[in-house]
């Protein structure tokens, strides 16, 4: 392998490397059997969620995440793989995918990491279908404001008694 060669894949195995250690969630998928139109189609959704969608080589990934928390990912790096990375929102390259998923009915989940933590394909199914972290505190809300506005009500009812 000539060095101008070797230095490509460098360059690459750093890139990887990088986003891997800046992400606060990264999932892997099979995407065979979607047509470029999907493909292009699902790139678009997952960039407006804010989620870097990448193919890479499943060789340059093994040898960026070697020594990493990521190692575990080695043993789901077969046939084609690709890389949802989220910098910001640790849920949103499973929940993203998992409706794209849906729809195509095409892709499958691989592994992935959130927040640290390895989850094999399973594990991702299941944070995909978790609410966000914007409905819990919705729903937290309501459930906290409920109670309040009864009290609130009583109080109002027995000062108009009186």
């Amino acid at each position: 392998m000539s060095v101008e060669a070797q230095r490509k894949k460098q360059i690459v195995i750093d890139e990887i490397k990088e986003k891997f250690e800046k992400a606060k969630s990264t999932v892997v998928i099979d995407y065979m059997g979607i047509t470029v139109a999907e493909a292009d189609a699902m790139r678009k959704k997952l960039r407006d969620a804010n989620v870097d969608y990448t193919v890479y080589k499943n060789t340059l990934v093994k040898r960026a995440i070697v020594g990493t928390q990521y190692e575990q990912l080695a043993e789901v790096l077969e046939g084609p793989s690709a890389f949802a990375i989220s910098y910001d929102d640790a849920t949103a390259p499973a929940k993203k995918l998992n409706d794209i998923i849906k729809d195509y009915k095409k892709m499958e989940f691989k592994a992935g990491f959130v927040d640290g933590t390895f989850y094999n394909a399973d594990g991702i199914k299941q944070i995909a279908a978790m609410p966000s972290r914007e409905e819990l505190i919705a729903k937290f809300m309501g459930s906290i404001q409920s109670p309040v506005s009864k009290l609130v009500r009583t109080f109002q009812a027995v000062a108009d008694s009186k």
